[in-house]
């Protein structure tokens, strides 16, 4: 069987046209899970759960037991569900090649799993939940899926495109979202889906439909200060605005426990790596160094004042303060000085 979009697979579940095998494999857990629930939730009724269902963790379930479990026939239903959570963990899941053809060809007989591959029964629905790897296509396991299942690769959105996802996402929910409130979201807590979506939705549950979502939402409900975030702080200091810096980095020593410097150092690292990146860019139109540099297009102009204010070589000595920052922050010639503190000495020296 081919490979399937996440929108494919979807819509066939929808449309109650099922594989005897999926395999849901990737780096991105969300559309892994959001796969397999839909499986668990709306192949069987709820009477038919009881008896036809099973919830497995690679963990705890060997091959030989599984495959047993796959060969039986449903009761009083038309369909068997079972769900391996975590499939990557089964033990000898992925045996070692051989390349002696005898031994191969007596590894193969033995496989529970590859023979069950021959000839999977139409009545189970056997979906391998494989997070945070791919099975090798070029192994016989991996080609006895690619032969006998749906295979799905989730694949991890690059971080210059989780802005326009929440956009599209809360969409979805009959919500719009600023462009700033999107990227707060977005730099905050990163490429994890799952917990956006998880934040999303209880900020939803506070905003009335048809409503656009702005940053003072984000602030009151997910906890994300709209004027004092290590994001607000890049933006002061790609402008030079020394007077809001000031106040950003007087705000984290106040709250240095939810503002750790080693976060914020990172973080500023980041930023300073693509304003340099941008310097060398030949083509710094909006679209082309969006995708050079890995944010959204709507930020691509505090980035372009940014390489006005900081040239390349001083670029380099802010690289050069940041390591020595980053070691004071770990006790190497600190004098035991406070975090806030080491903030500040280091904007200043940023800014000047």
């Amino acid at each position: 069987m081919p490979s399937y979009s996440f929108d494919e697979i979807m819509r066939d579940l929808k449309n109650k046209v099922y594989h005897p095998v999926y395999l849901l494999q990737g780096d991105e857990p969300y559309y892994i899970d959001q796969l397999s629930d839909y499986i668990a939730s709306h192949v069987l009724s709820d009477n038919e759960k009881e008896f036809n269902q099973s919830i497995f963790y690679g963990r705890d379930i060997d091959l030989p037991s599984l495959v047993t479990a796959a060969r039986r026939y449903p009761m009083m239903a038309n369909y068997q569900v079972l769900v391996v959570k975590e499939a990557q963990d089964i033990k000898n899941m992925l045996p070692r090649e051989s390349k002696d053809k005898e031994k191969k060809g007596e590894s193969e007989e033995k496989n529970p799993l590859l023979l069950y591959f021959q000839n999977p029964l139409k009545s189970t629905l056997l979906v391998f939940c494989y997070k945070y790897k791919t099975v090798d296509r070029r192994t016989r396991t991996g080609k006895a899926f690619e032969k006998a299942a749906a295979v799905f690769e989730s694949k991890k959105l690059y971080d210059n495109k989780i802005p326009d996802w929440i956009s599209a996402y809360v969409k979805t929910k009959n919500y719009r979202i600023s462009n700033r409130a999107a990227v707060l979201i977005a730099d905050y807590i990163g490429a994890d889906l799952t917990r956006i979506v998880n934040e999303l939705d209880k900020m939803m549950l506070n905003v009335k439909n048809d409503t656009e979502i702005d940053i003072q939402h984000v602030e009151e409900n997910i906890g994300i200060s709209k004027d004092f975030n290590v994001f607000e702080l890049q933006h002061a200091l790609g402008s030079k605005n020394m007077l809001k810096a000031n106040r950003i980095i007087n705000y984290f020593g106040a709250n240095s426990k939810n503002n750790p410097l080693p976060m914020t150092l990172a973080s500023l690292s980041g930023y300073f790596n693509k304003i340099m990146h941008y310097h060398s860019l030949p083509d710094k139109s909006r679209r082309s160094a969006s995708s050079a540099l890995g944010v959204h297009e709507f930020f691509i102009a505090d980035y372009e004042r940014a390489a006005k204010n900081y040239s390349p070589r001083k670029v380099e000595l802010i690289f050069s303060h940041l390591r020595e920052y980053d070691m004071r922050s770990k006790g190497v010639g600190s004098n035991n000085m406070e975090e806030g503190e080491l903030l500040k000495e280091l904007v200043f020296k940023i800014l000047h």
